[in-house]
């Protein structure tokens, strides 16, 4: 398996995907948008690759809903492609643990003998059918999450933090020189303000910011102008 993860130039490495040791890999594993970046690479590059690969492209769109299109549409031309879904990001629903998939009849059918046949209990089956059949519901929480990443990413820069534009429902904050990430998050969940900081070698100096509600947001911002504030004042002493 080869996974690719993707920086703020947003390029996919097509010719790297298909030739060397990625020739090897039984599959590729694509994140559109990607995680922890929530960078978004556009399908006509989806679809290239897909279209010059002879093995199944698996395409992880999770956080699709807050991004600017699909690779869906490409299922009905290309059988070696497989779209994965989760009910957990912009359908809020986490706690079910389901997803969902799209793909050719074939890949379908072999994913299929190889179910487990009690993998999902009956109301994660509920819940997922419900939350399908009233998906109009969750447009306007979708805006609002798109709405909360502008203006957040906004403040953020304006406070001296480099933001990676995003397409999902967080933000990769890199945080201003001299702290790195678990710094700033010791520092934010004293005032009760909970951040990630991603695991990946060379994002040390990076959290993650996940887009919630108005007074969320502006509480985790109100927080980091008071962190950035006494800093200033424990350097202006020293």
């Amino acid at each position: 398996m080869l996974e690719i993860k993707w920086g703020e130039t947003c390029l996919l490495p097509i010719r790297k995907l298909l030739s060397g040791s990625a020739k090897e890999a039984k599959f590729i594993l694509l994140a559109n948008p990607n995680n922890p970046t929530g960078t978004f690479v556009p399908i006509s590059d989806i679809e290239s690759l897909v279209a010059q690969s002879d093995r199944l492209i698996v395409l992880d769109e999770a956080c699709v809903d807050f991004a600017p299109d699909s690779a869906l549409r490409l299922i009905d031309r290309y059988s070696n492609l497989l779209i994965l879904r989760t009910f957990s990001k912009s359908y809020a629903a986490a706690g079910i643990r389901v997803g969902f998939g799209f793909g050719h009849p074939e890949v379908i059918g072999r994913l299929r003998n190889m179910q487990n046949m009690f993998n999902m209990n009956v109301i994660g089956h509920a819940v997922g059918v419900s939350i399908l059949a009233h998906r109009a519901a969750y447009a306007e929480n979708h805006k609002h999450i798109k709405y909360e990443r502008v203006r957040v990413n906004f403040a953020l820069s304006q406070l001296g933090f480099s933001v990676t534009p995003s397409h999902t429902n967080f933000l990769l904050v890199r945080v201003p020189s001299g702290r790195d990430g678990t710094w700033w998050q010791t520092c934010l969940q004293r005032k009760k303000v909970l951040v990630a900081v991603p695991p990946d070698e060379g994002l040390e100096d990076c959290i993650r910011v996940s887009i919630g509600t108005k007074p969320q947001m502006d509480a985790f911002l109100a927080a980091v102008e008071e962190i950035l504030e006494a800093e200033t004042s424990r350097r202006s002493a020293v």
